[in-house]
């Protein structure tokens, strides 16, 4: 498991790397590491913390950037080089990212105080060894909680969410067992996932107006277990995907990943361990 350990990140890095002139699409580089768009969006999300679309984007307008503070003279040769259309999709994107149109950094003559986006390396990402997961088959359930939409660059709000969650856990109406859950949902090419802090319910009547529902459908799962600190969940998850899928060869399916608290779960101090749960074919 060592030798392989990143390989699916290293190699979409180097695939990124290797094509940023032509704009690569998630399906070209899922293709080159021999993995599922779906798949590779997770793995490259959970190891580096950065969506993997957003990380081409941004790498193709750092090295314009780059090239314009060089002097490079004509705006659209620069955007169809890039992989931009047009010259006005070019100067769109190029604003979003930095706050200034491509004539502007170029008249500028230099990237000082722009920030931009270098390859990654993987020389600093934690890696841990994960204790072997067992195989369930869920019932189709309900859960209801409170819903927030995260960035996963930016997800800082959920323990506040959690929070707030709190004070609902065991009074309410038609909950059952004692466990809460964290369940991430609706991920999307750009790195944004829903997260619901919720109970499993029987049904759907009579829940705070505040509360939104889901309902997940019979679905075989893998379960991992983090004994670990809450805050440590982001290792467990990146070794999960980009060492244990590779080396099981299990499919994950588009479903809900849940994570599990139990009764011996502390809210307050973040000690206690929870339970990873991802659907498989």
């Amino acid at each position: 498991m060592q030798q392989l350990t990143m390989d699916i990140t290293r190699k979409a890095i180097w695939y990124v790397e290797a094509h940023n002139r032509t704009a690569p699409s998630l399906d070209a580089i899922a293709g080159a590491c021999g993995i599922s768009p779906f798949h590779l969006t997770r793995t490259f999300a959970s190891v580096t913390g950065v969506p993997l679309m957003r990380y081409v984007r941004r790498r193709r307008l750092s090295e314009a950037a780059r090239l314009l503070a060089a002097g490079s003279p004509d705006i659209l040769s620069m955007a169809l080089m890039w992989g931009y259309a047009s010259h006005e999709a070019f100067t769109r994107a190029f604003r979003d990212e930095f706050g200034l149109t491509p004539e502007e950094l170029r008249a500028r003559g230099n990237v000082a105080g722009i920030k931009l986006t270098e390859a990654l390396t993987m020389h600093n990402i934690t890696k841990i060894n994960l204790e072997p997961p067992r195989f369930e088959t869920m019932s189709p359930r309900i859960f209801a909680g409170l819903k927030q939409i995260y960035d996963c660059e930016s997800p800082m709000g959920i323990p506040n969410q959690w929070q707030n969650f709190g004070p609902y856990i065991g009074k309410i109406r038609g909950q059952t067992g004692d466990a809460a859950y964290g369940v991430c949902y609706d991920f999307d090419d750009d790195g944004n996932f829903t997260y619901l802090t919720a109970v499993e319910v029987t049904d759907t009547t009579g829940l705070p107006k505040e509360f939104e529902t889901l309902r997940v459908p019979a679905q075989r799962y893998v379960v991992f277990v983090h004994r670990e600190h809450v805050a440590g969940i982001r290792s467990t998850i990146a070794t999960i995907w980009s060492d244990w899928f590779p080396e099981s060869g299990a499919k994950a399916v588009e479903s809900p990943m849940l994570e599990r608290y139990g009764r011996g779960f502390n809210p307050a101090t973040g000690e206690g361990g929870l339970e990873i749960w991802i659907a498989i074919q």
